[in-house]
């Protein structure tokens, strides 16, 4: 049976579920009063997992957390958990993106309440973007989630999830003003404010945020024996972050909208080389997206939740380099895409729940190239899930169907992509502090418009990565403490690399990876007396990621580039009614630039460390003040996570933020 028509039927079976059920709840909302609804109370079940019950590796920082820990946005997050690799090219300029147990940057899914960030582009995105100012948690689920309730289907589809969910709005209304001012020409101001009627029905908030750093830290070059000071060149910034969200009760359930504006420009600081050290780079980027979800019964026994995205990326770069005749280089590139996604779900918690969702995409790319391909994407994800929980075992599982079609103005467009993707977890209590779990997973990531079409380095003929990713671990908690340790192992096929052909690069399906590790993650929060507490929280990863792809190879089972075997942090808070003092320590073990691991590709191990102190002011009625204080690499450690791209040395930060 043709995929496609596989995809269309799984659809309609979808539809003839939800249409009679459908009916039956507009019959039952006409016979009630409506005007009761409350926001609160039209979804029956969260889905909120606690980290300590998944039956899969879970991390989760809440509101507490980020203020705790200082932390500025998604990749300073990113950086706490065990497994998880920022790849940071320095500097409050630099691009960041995250590779999760060795599976790479484009593996991994953001999602930004309940819908996917993406980028048909490149694949992948830079978490350095979202700034925690007025988010509520930040989690990342690894392999196959417990929660299956409502998800859209493309949550399935990879490796992994980074999630976001904005604060609540407050009954009777919220506002905020921070201001922010710290090294190397970091300055930024941020404002919040949030109403909702006092009968739950309605609720808005608008924020925006300004940033600006002229990135030009000191770092120290080093030419074989010679050691000069340095300033770090073109990795400035300046960005403006806009969004509204409005929640209503409307017609027996309940509808959330936001819209999200994004502008920046920024120099892409080079590598520094020997005597190099300007780069003649500019990036643009103006990213624009509105979404709006809705919520609401099917019948006495189901809910479901209809998604629509609609996402425009803007990207200009411009490079100037004396081999362009012209001087420069400006590519301008301009994405489209189009996103609706329907889910039900039982809404009976039982030892039996369920779950189907069927997602459908158009994504268009525009370019200025000469003879641009102009690619068209379609693509279709259809999942149903379920999980049967007894007295003491949670069963979960799940199967993806995706169907990815490709068309192009000039030339040849591949094959479509077509694939089913299971996944299964088990959870299993033998004691009330005790949790065993094991869990597997099939992802799939088709190749991103940039790696198929990009000028002469694109490749047609590409087929997908595949990743299988297994894992055991075991959850023990209590009141005081909380410890999780992992083991993982995962296999990826057809890893898609640039690899030189003759004159010129081109993107191949070059390789396999196997990764072995283990993560261990310890959490403790002590009451020292009624009003001082301590916290702390540790995790450490051991990772082995080894290319297996040619046993004559001279790199045939040696690390990847840029996947340290150890690394870890630890955080340290001691809070009181004075002022809440924290330690940070992040330690990355040695790790090649290259897949060879010759000493000429090593790269030495560093630690980083950091303190903040903060504390909140009662102004008087609702009004209060927090102040916070942060310096990092306290020590002025000199390094690179990415090599010849210098991260900062020693830094500080304060800021100001007034809630009323």
């Amino acid at each position: 049976m043709d995929f496609f028509m596989l995809s269309r039927i799984l659809l309609s079976l979808l539809c003839a579920v939800c249409l009679p059920l459908f009916d039956a709840s507009v019959a039952s909302a006409q016979k009630g009063d409506t005007l009761s609804y409350e926001l609160d109370d039209v979804v029956v079940k969260s889905g909120i997992v606690k980290p300590e019950n998944s039956s899969a590796p879970l991390y989760e920082f809440n509101s507490a957390d980020i203020r705790r820990w200082s932390l500025r946005n998604l990749s300073d997050a990113a950086k706490k958990i065990a497994g998880v690799h920022v790849h940071d090219y320095g500097g409050a300029g630099g691009l960041k993106t995250v590779s999760v147990r060795g599976l790479g940057a484009k593996h991994t899914a953001v999602s930004y309440d309940g819908a996917v960030v993406s980028d048909a582009q490149s694949g992948m995105v830079d978490i350095g973007r979202f700034s925690l100012d007025n988010i509520s948690s930040v989690s990342l689920a690894i392999g196959q989630s417990d929660d299956i309730s409502l998800r859209p289907a493309r949550d399935y589809s990879l490796s992994t999830l980074l999630s976001l969910k904005s604060i609540p709005i407050e009954v009777g209304g919220h506002s905020s003003l921070k201001l922010q001012g710290g090294s190397f020409g970091l300055a930024s101001v941020s404002a919040y404010s949030g109403y909702g009627t006092k009968d739950k029905r309605l609720a808005l908030s608008l924020s925006g945020s300004y940033l600006r750093s002229d990135g030009m830290y000191p770092f120290t070059l080093v030419n074989g024996g010679l050691q000069s000071k340095e300033k770090r060149r073109d990795g400035d910034i300046e960005s403006l972050t806009l969004e509204g969200n409005v929640k209503a009760a409307l017609w027996g359930g309940v509808l959330a909208a936001k819209v999200h504006f994004y502008d920046s420009q920024r120099g892409l600081p080079g590598a520094v080389n020997l005597y190099n050290k300007e780069n003649r780079e500019r990036l643009w980027n103006r990213n624009l997206f509105a979404q709006a979800s809705y919520n609401f019964a099917l019948g006495s026994a189901v809910e479901a939740k209809a998604v629509f995205k609609y996402d425009f990326n803007s990207v200009r770069h411009k490079e100037i380099n004396k081999n362009y005749y012209s001087g420069e280089q400006i590519d301008r590139n301009r994405q489209n895409e189009y996103y609706l996604s329907l889910a039900v779900a039982n809404s009976r918690s039982g030892k039996f729940n369920f779950s189907a969702a069927a997602d459908v995409s158009y994504a268009t790319l525009e370019n200025n190239f000469e003879n641009s391909k102009a690619p068209r994407r379609l693509s279709s994800y259809t999942v149903f899930a379920a999980n049967y929980e007894l007295k003491d075992f949670l069963f979960t599982a799940s199967l993806l169907a995706a169907y990815i079609k490709d068309d192009v103005r000039h030339g040849a467009a591949p094959e479509p992509y077509k694939r089913f993707s299971p996944a299964l977890s088990l959870a299993y209590r033998p004691a009330p502090f005790l949790l065993l779990r094991a869990s597997c997973k099939d992802a799939y990531r088709v190749p991103a418009f940039a790696d198929l079409y990009y000028l002469r380095l694109g490749n047609v003929a590409l087929r997908p990565e595949r990743a299988t990713q297994f894992n055991v671990g075991l959850t023990f908690s209590n009141e005081v403490i909380i410890f999780t340790l992992d083991t993982y192992y995962n296999n990826v096929r057809d890893k898609i690399v640039a690899l030189p052909t003759m004159y010129i690069w081109r993107m191949m399906n070059f390789g396999e990876a196997d990764v072995y590790g283990a993560d261990a993650n310890f959490v403790a929060n002590i009451s020292l007396t009624n009003n001082t507490r301590l916290v702390a929280n540790a995790c450490y990863s051991w990772q082995r990621a080894l290319d297996v792809t040619d046993k004559a190879a001279k790199n045939y089972r040696h690390q990847l580039p840029y996947t340290p075997q150890h690394s870890g942090n630890l955080s340290l808070a001691f809070e009181n009614p004075i002022v809440n003092v924290s330690y940070m320590l992040t330690a990355v073990g040695e790790r090649y630039m290259l897949p060879q691991n010759t000493a000429r590709n090593k790269m030495k191990g560093y630690f980083e460390h950091s303190f903040s102190a903060y504390r909140e002011f009662a102004l008087g009625g609702d009004v209060t003040l927090l102040l916070l204080g942060e310096v990092r690499n306290a020590f002025n450690e000199q390094y690179e996570i990415i090599r010849y791209y210098p991260m900062p040395g020693i830094s500080w930060n304060l800021s100001a933020r007034v809630n009323f």
